[in-house]
């Protein structure tokens, strides 16, 4: 597995995350190296732990690192937005959860989004105009957003990697190692054009 042992990385989620998309990047991104945090919104801090959703009924818990609100997007050098239906639905109300993805991609910092987390990008207006992917059901929801929208596994543009589900996450992951490490090694991406 490749090595990004440099990279601080921050997944933000709440209740109703996917459970593979949250801990399956959670697991390999450690796995090479990187420092992973796990960030939500305030209401959760209480419990310090979010609930997954698993298929069709709620499955484990994983726990928070940080509240949105104490997070500094120049700290980390990738932000991962895990989907499912519940959990980008709650965050893209949460005004934080829509300035933290703005400032990772106006950085030039890798955004990674899977199934239905691209709703957030939608939020933040940065969509448009970028070759992208998403779960199927959600597909006209980008396309209105000016989103170029592909049926491929992993779409990427300019730092900003998006999948459609679950089956996506093996090349997911992948990806964002490669983006991440790239963005190490060039000491950071230039500002998003």
């Amino acid at each position: 597995m490749p090595d990004i042992t440099q990279a601080k990385i921050l997944i933000m989620a709440t209740d109703g995350f996917e459970q593979s998309e949250l801990m399956v990047p959670q697991e390999k991104l450690s796995e090479a190296g990187a420092s992973v945090e796990v960030a939500a919104p305030k209401s959760r801090m209480k419990s310090g732990k979010i609930y997954g959703w698993d298929k069709t009924d709620w499955g484990k818990t994983v726990s928070v690192d940080k509240d949105l609100e104490d997070v500094n997007p120049d700290e980390y050098d990738a932000l991962v937005l895990p989907g499912g239906q519940i959990n980008p639905d709650k965050l893209r109300v949460e005004p934080r959860a829509i300035e933290i993805v703005r400032a990772f991609y106006s950085s030039g910092k890798t955004v990674a989004a899977i199934c239905h987390a691209p709703w957030l990008l939608i939020e933040a207006g940065i969509i448009e105009g970028r070759k992208c992917t998403s779960y199927h059901s959600i597909k006209t929801d980008v396309i209105n957003a000016g989103g170029e929208w592909r049926d491929e596994t992993v779409v990427t543009d300019k730092g900003l990697i998006t999948s459609r589900n679950p089956g996506d996450l093996e090349a997911f992951v992948a990806k964002i190692i490669e983006e991440v490490r790239e963005g190490i090694h060039s000491g950071r991406r230039m500002a998003a054009e």
